[in-house]
């Protein structure tokens, strides 16, 4: 089982590192559906970013701008989800990481639905890649951040210690039905992702 407090640091070796702020849900969606029309089978898509970040509304976007059937919600309590395609385009595989490693991962078999999908793993930094692509493999990696406002001085003086927060409510926060402001860093990887798309 993972039990990374947050997001692990960027793998090594991006071929390029490209950086947009999205300041709404429509941006969001704008963003997705450019990233769609670049992504085919085989391709995969690594989503990082803390809780509320806006993973699984990204999701939802790239999922409508592929075509692909059934609701899209986050796959934290199902590990993964096929949506199947529409059309002539690719399914959705849709796996959530964030409670699982290498060995639980491969039990979902995900190998035998990377030819026909583009594959979203959440929480999947450092433990996905090498295992669906190779070590010389190509994925993107996409880590997103909320662009949160700075603590008010009276917060910031009060806080003197560290803490730790438990989240149990995995329920979507008010910034991410309003649609707050999150900055998106893509990162390409490998020869397929040699150079940065033009989105």
């Amino acid at each position: 089982m993972s039990a990374q407090p947050g997001p692990l640091p960027p793998a090594p070796g991006e071929r390029w590192r490209t950086e947009v702020t999205l300041e709404d849900l429509e941006d969001t969606a704008e963003f997705a559906t450019g990233l769609a029309g670049l992504l085919g089978p085989g391709d995969l898509l690594v989503l990082t970013g803390g809780l509320g970040a806006g993973k699984t509304t990204f999701t939802q976007s790239l999922g409508a701008a592929l075509g692909v059937t059934g609701m899209i919600s986050s796959p934290t309590f199902i590990l993964s989800r096929i949506h199947r395609a529409q059309g002539t385009g690719p399914d959705l595989v849709h796996v959530d990481a964030y409670r699982s490693d290498s060995a639980g991962l491969e039990s979902l078999d995900l190998l035998s639905t990377m030819a026909e999908a583009v594959t979203v793993v959440e929480w999947g930094r450092g433990v996905v890649e090498s295992a669906l692509v190779g070590t010389d493999g190509s994925w993107l990696d996409l880590e997103l951040l909320r662009e949160d406002s700075s603590p008010s001085p009276d917060a910031a003086a009060s806080d003197t210690s560290s803490k730790t927060e438990i989240i149990t409510d995995f329920s979507e926060t008010e910034a991410e039905v309003l649609g707050s402001a999150r900055r998106a860093v893509l990162r390409g990887y490998g020869p397929a992702w040699a150079q940065p798309p033009a989105l």
